[in-house]
């Protein structure tokens, strides 16, 4: 009985969540050790509306309760933009982490689309070989495909899905973006971004269905990593 009990005090306890202030201390020093010149734009946007509130609150003049108030709107707004821009750095520094690796794709599928995307963090095509792959989204721009590596590694695989998804959904628009290492690449970081600024072709009820359509063309079986999350990238993994 001794024995059993000393045991069970022995036990590891599970290490307790991170608070939120600690969290977003780990993501701010993330940031700022990616890039050191990111402090100024956080700090700015903060500083920025509390001496706009401050300013506002002197020329208005009026009780003291209206220049408090003033003061108290521009310092919850400089929170408010200190946490929008911490939020974009923050993302795109985890992704430059990431940048490079098969199934970096996947991870801004999983965690960067809006919601009126269709997508997975799978790839549909990958090339043995290299693990250059090919992966698909649906939304209201039609059929958007994204290459994942070099265009010499893709350009065989991308064009055999564009043939596939032209033959089962004829009349939909096929757009071809490329992620990698060469020149004219979009940087993994951005890839959501410019996926948003293709032009609108079909509704939504179109899409649930072109979506429905193509996934019955199956993904490819091969065993390449899944997207990784990039909020659980840590600072100190290399690039």
């Amino acid at each position: 009985m001794a024995r059993s009990k000393s045991a069970e005090n022995a036990s590891p306890t599970p290490a307790k969540e991170p608070g939120r202030i600690k969290q977003m201390y780990q993501v701010f020093t993330m940031t700022r050790k990616h890039d050191p010149k990111s402090i100024w734009l956080m700090l700015a946007a903060f500083v920025v509306p509390v001496v706009a509130g401050v300013v506002l609150a002197l020329v208005a003049g009026g009780n003291i309760l209206g220049l408090i108030l003033y003061i108290v709107v521009g310092v919850l707004l400089g929170v408010l933009l200190f946490m929008i821009v911490l939020g974009r750095l923050a993302e795109r520094a985890a992704y430059s982490q990431i940048e490079g690796q098969p199934g970096a794709v996947g991870a801004v599928f999983k965690s960067g689309l809006r919601r009126q995307w269709r997508a997975s963090e799978m790839p549909v095509a990958v090339n043995g070989r290299s693990q250059a792959a090919v992966y698909r989204a649906v939304g209201r721009p039609g059929v958007v495909l994204v290459t994942e590596g070099t265009k010499g590694q893709t350009q065989r695989i991308v064009d055999e899905e564009r043939r596939k998804v032209a033959r089962i959904t004829p009349g939909v628009p096929i757009t071809v973006l490329s992620v990698g290492p060469d020149g004219d690449s979009i940087p993994l970081h951005r890839l959501a971004a410019r996926m948003n600024k293709v032009k609108k072709a079909i509704d939504r009820n179109e899409v649930l269905a072109v979506s429905n359509r193509l996934d019955s063309l199956g993904q490819n079986k091969l065993p390449i990593p899944k997207g990784v999350d990039p909020m659980r990238v840590r600072s100190g993994r290399p690039r």
